[in-house]
């Protein structure tokens, strides 16, 4: 018998992450028999991508009890703008059914708290997609530590780099909101909170950190013109924008709902444009973050993350009592400018010769990983693996507080404790 699924937010995510490879890939095994929006335009969208599914039910926002009633989905599947995510989840949660989830599970704190008491009432459980732990170089890392090559970790180095492309994007879009993302911390380092906690298998307990608005917003040093309300593609200022004219900014892509930004066009989805001024007055979020983490087996993270670089990747290093290992990355090399290596590890014994680690690179969005996630969505989990990589409630809990911590740690000048953050929540503090 075929697992039913219904979509709640038709954004590009759910189209082609998620509807596509049902109807097609999963076919046999997966029926996708709802969709449900706020916007009947995407439902429209939805059809002119999937000419051949004419008949699949659409419902509004507020119409999930119908939905649920009506088709009788297994899982629902959450890949709407981050602040609906909660209230979908914790629906589906209170009719005992399975939820796959789009990163981050949700915007707060709190919020993540209500899931993860929903889910203890349920007879569902949350999947979090969180895909690049199935990118393959982040999964070799995974199998070193696991095997206890560098022993019991001791420290962790991250830095990310978005560059001014990529990170100039969030701030065109909805994003640069608090209200709808909750701000950058959380939208986009839920994914590098996730991975350090599933490599060295600790939780996070305590945050500090600085943040700031450097490049984008109506401060910026490159705003060409201190005025509100613009569009790329309609933007008198274009011409002395060194972000438009470095990417031809009216073609940036959304996304999150698939549409370019062409000029003149009026946008459809009630109005929204991803082609808005990155140096807008009402951008409410930091593109600059540095912080330290302290994790529950004794662990220390230094994190920092920006948004506005001439190249985008990261440098990582895992320290642990038997050795060190580095990696470097440098993604989407047709925007770097420079020549880029292929990605490998070095592993560095604490006495003995350094190790470099080639790592077999596949096909498929996220680094190769977004393959493997759909197989272990929609077939089942691979279970000859030696430790789980499909993440859950707990997992996306903690990296939406370890996000909220160091966005408040920030604003307040003081250390934020994790469990604060989730309101006092006693559940685990360790993977099992």
């Amino acid at each position: 018998m075929k697992k039913k699924y219904a979509i709640c937010g038709v954004s590009g995510r759910a189209l082609g992450m998620f509807a596509k490879p049902i109807l097609t890939t999963y076919a046999p095994r997966c029926e996708l028999v709802a969709l449900l929006d706020t916007d009947p335009e995407r439902f429209e969208l939805f059809r002119t991508r999937f000419p051949e599914h004419p008949a699949i039910a659409v419902y509004g926002e507020e119409e999930f009890d119908r939905m649920i009633e009506e088709k009788k989905p297994d899982v629902v599947i959450v890949a709407g703008r981050d602040d609906t995510h909660a209230r979908y989840i914790v629906a589906a949660l209170e009719h005992d059914l399975d939820v796959i989830t789009e990163k981050p599970m949700v915007t707060t704190g709190a919020d993540a708290r209500r899931v993860l008491e929903a889910e203890r009432a349920s007879k569902g459980n949350v999947t979090v997609t969180f895909n690049y732990r199935y990118a393959p170089v982040h999964d070799k890392i995974k199998e070193m530590v696991w095997e206890g090559r560098l022993g019991r970790i001791t420290s962790v180095d991250l830095n990310w780099y978005l560059d001014t492309y990529h990170g100039a994007s969030y701030f065109k879009r909805w994003n640069r909101r608090r209200e709808l993302s909750g701000g950058l911390s959380i939208h986009k380092s839920t994914h590098h909170f996730d991975l350090v906690g599933w490599w060295i298998n600790q939780r996070p307990v305590e945050a500090f950190a600085y943040g700031a608005l450097h490049y984008y917003g109506s401060e910026g040093e490159l705003n060409p013109e201190r005025v509100d309300g613009r569009h790329c593609g309609t933007c008198t200022a274009a011409s002395r924008c060194a972000y438009y004219k470095r990417w031809n900014a009216r073609h940036v892509k959304d996304d999150h709902l698939g549409l370019l930004a062409a000029e003149g066009r009026q946008f459809p989805y009630t109005g929204y444009r991803p082609d808005q001024c990155i140096f807008d007055s009402e951008i409410d979020i930091e593109d600059t973050y540095a912080a330290a983490i302290r994790y529950n087996g004794g662990a220390l993270l230094s994190y920092s993350v920006n948004f506005s670089l001439p190249y985008e990747g990261y440098r990582l290093a895992i320290n642990g009592t038997k050795g060190r290992l580095e990696t470097t990355e440098y993604h989407a090399p047709s925007r770097t400018p420079f020549p880029t290596p292929v990605q490998t590890i070095d592993y560095f014994p604490l006495f003995g010769s350094k190790e470099t680690i080639h790592v077999v690179h596949r096909e498929g969005g996220h680094g190769g990983g977004d393959p493997l996630l759909l197989n272990d969505l929609f077939l089942g989990e691979d279970r000859s693996r030696p430790y789980s990589v499909l993440s859950g409630a707990a997992d996306g809990a903690y990296s939406v507080a370890t996000g909220e911590a160091v966005w408040r740690s920030a604003k307040e000048g003081k250390p934020m404790a994790i469990r604060d953050v989730l309101a006092g929540w006693k559940g685990e503090l360790t993977k099992a």
